[in-house]
């Protein structure tokens, strides 16, 4: 198969080069500390962490080894995706070694694969003569899927076509599975992955096949009479997990009603958006209004209803899901990373499908709070879940907290968030810019170089940017082009900020706003700049009357970052501070705390448990007040500092 010149509308990621005081020592963080740690990981070199056996699992299904299956279901995954965060990074700077640990991974994947073209450890390992017969609970296509998308990207950045020969006959076969003929099996995964990995394989290959696949899994979704019953009741009724709860809650994985009536966001929050996604995907690709108009109603459920302020989702710990509407506790939250991640995914595309910048405004919130708040400073330790509030010494004691940890940890058994997070940072580029034939669109403001596509004009976008501390961006255009080059620059106003003042080559300039986008068409010049001031102010951000939990409460917002209070800098017992509703606030950025972050200070008052006398309820105590000092940091530098209290939502006297 011959494949397709790979572009998109968000540019290549060797087009893209991040040049950002803050994102640099991430994506440095990334390429030098955790895909090596990573690596070590699934080869499991690393002490008194879960062991993951992944590679082992491939040497033994690909004959070079003895042994048995170790490991969660979906294990290869972990392997995919950590292949494909390798791609990101030889696509944005050349690695010789880096490369040919990855070209040995890409062999072993080769060598593993059936004849036939099937690839799953587990199967091949552990139930020969079983495929196919537990989609709902076993994870084989979403297993699938991470290999495509992890052998497509590390094809663009590598020309190995080995790797996407592998995707290509693995897809080809699921191909000859599934789908509505006699024979074939009219069904779908559990996990939504694979409709993800086939619209990039029919971008890199221009092969329908791949794409109406894709639209088949969604559009079976959700049918009547289930596909989980019949292949539940086929299979003798076993299941796979220690419950049936996956084969009887088709709301879990968004089986319960076909996509496109699908109003609210239900079941396991991960799973949710990625579907959402491909489903954004598709309609992009085919033009489908009524995709379109499932993806807005979705879209908008999530995020007026059921997304934290850090732009985390997914609330309950029991099904890692979505409850209903208004129900996010800040304490008990499960708000997996992977599932920010996915939000994220959404976003991009829905980006894609209409630039409004409530997309962007989203992606940004979950990237610089949760995304960015799951990974430690040592590119070593990770959190799965991000919880709002944490009470340490009631964890593991109370255990409607089990969930919950204080610390992050060195791996998983269930390692999906560590690898999606190296994958989303190392293609950050990706997410910045987005072009078509007469706009530049400016989604993050991330400092870098970007050569660009506007129809026929190639530019040079260079950005300078000083968030997330301080409001200051300036965009320099180069072009080749003597007349120089009309476009529109349409420059995002961020939802945190009331106004954004703009020079164009010292000038001031009004620009027309149009969908949360600034727009300023002109004719461009080798050599214009324009500047920008976003005013970042700090702001008390209170919940909808209908969220319990954040009743009497405030969160502080400065730029695109949440803050909260730790213990290390407050004390303990983070509930007894108050914050006065017109306190004014200093901010003051301190070189030596958590690598250098803005620290927001303001004067605050403490509860007194002076004049208690050992009562638990009283009706005669006047409540006594002591002054104090409230000390916030950006969540995502949270639990760098050793254990103790946090707090995002703070009473308000």
């Amino acid at each position: 198969m011959t494949p397709k010149t790979m572009s998109t509308t968000t540019g290549a990621l060797r087009d893209i080069r991040i040049q950002d005081s803050f994102w640099s020592d991430y994506i440095r963080l990334i390429r030098d500390v955790v895909i090596p740690y990573q690596w070590e990981a699934l080869n499991d070199r690393i002490p008194d962490v879960e062991p993951s056996h992944a590679i082992q699992n491939l040497r033994i299904a690909a004959g070079e080894e003895e042994g048995s299956f170790y490991g969660m279901v979906f294990q290869d995954s972990d392997v995919a995706k950590w292949l494909e965060a390798v791609a990101y990074l030889l696509e944005s700077e050349p690695d010789a070694e880096l490369q040919r640990m990855a070209d040995a991974v890409v062999d072993l994947i080769a060598k593993a694969q059936r004849e036939d073209g099937y690839l799953n450890t587990y199967y091949q390992l552990k139930e020969p003569g079983n495929e196919w017969t537990n989609l709902c609970e076993c994870h084989e296509l979403y297993t699938a899927g991470h290999l495509i998308e992890g052998a497509v990207a590390y094809w663009h950045a590598t020309g190995n076509t080995k790797i996407l020969d592998v995707a290509c006959k693995f897809a080809d076969y699921i191909g000859t599975v599934f789908g509505p003929e006699p024979g074939q099996i009219h069904g779908y995964d559990g996990h939504q992955e694979i409709e993800l990995a086939l619209v990039r394989l029919y971008r890199a290959t221009d092969e329908e096949r791949y794409l109406q696949l894709s639209r088949y899994f969604l559009d079976e979704r959700g049918r009547v009479p289930s596909f989980y019953d019949r292949e539940h009741e086929a299979r003798g009724h076993t299941h796979h997990w220690e419950s049936d709860f996956m084969i009887k809650k088709k709301s879990y994985s968004q089986a319960h009603a076909p996509i496109r009536e699908q109003q609210t966001a239900e079941g396991h929050a991960v799973r949710l958006v990625y579907m959402c996604a491909a489903m954004a995907d598709i309609a992009l690709e085919s033009g489908d209004a009524s995709l379109l108009k499932a993806c807005r109603n979705l879209w908008n459920n999530i995020v007026t209803k059921q997304m934290y302020v850090t732009g985390a989702i997914g609330g309950m710990a029991q099904e890692e899901s979505f409850t209903l509407d208004y129900d996010l506790p800040s304490d008990t939250a499960y708000a997996e990373t992977c599932a920010s991640i996915g939000l994220i995914f959404f976003a991009q595309r829905m980006l894609k499908l209409e630039p409004d910048s409530r997309y962007a405004d989203v992606m940004e919130r979950a990237l610089y709070n949760t995304v960015l708040g799951s990974m430690s400073r040592d590119g070593k330790h990770f959190f799965y879940v991000n919880p709002l509030e944490v009470w340490p010494k009631a964890c593991g004691v109370n255990h409607v907290y089990d969930h919950v940890k204080t610390v992050r940890q060195g791996w998983f058994g269930c390692a999906c968030c560590p690898p999606n997070v190296a994958r989303l940072l190392a293609s950050l580029g990706q997410y910045i810019y987005m072009t078509n034939d007469s706009t530049v669109y400016t989604h993050l403001y991330i400092g870098g170089e970007a050569d660009l596509m506007v129809g026929d004009n190639r530019i040079t976008l260079k950005q300078h940017s000083e968030l997330p501390w301080q409001g200051n961006v300036q965009l320099g255009i180069r072009t080749d082009a003597e007349k120089g080059a009309m476009f529109t620059l349409a420059l995002r106003v961020p939802s945190w900020c009331t106004s954004m003042h703009i020079l164009i080559n010292g000038v001031p300039y009004m620009a027309d706003i149009d969908n949360g986008y600034a727009l300023i068409r002109r004719t461009w010049m080798d050599g214009d700049r324009i500047d920008l001031s976003i005013p970042m102010e700090v702001l008390r951000l209170k919940g909808h009357p209908l969220l319990r939990e954040t009743g009497g409460k405030v969160a502080i917002q400065r730029g695109p970052l949440i803050y909260c209070l730790e213990e290390t800098d407050n004390g303990e017992h983070l509930h007894r501070l108050y914050v006065g509703s017109f306190q004014a606030a200093e901010t003051v950025f301190e070189q030596n705390v958590l690598g250098g972050v803005q620290v927001i200070r303001m004067e605050a008052s403490r509860l007194s448990d002076e004049n208690w006398n050992g009562e638990l309820y009283a009706s005669n105590v006047n409540s006594l007040f002591e002054p104090a000092t409230a000390t916030f940091i950006p969540y995502y530098a949270w639990a760098n500092r050793g254990e103790g209290e946090m707090a995002v939502w703070v009473r308000e006297r």
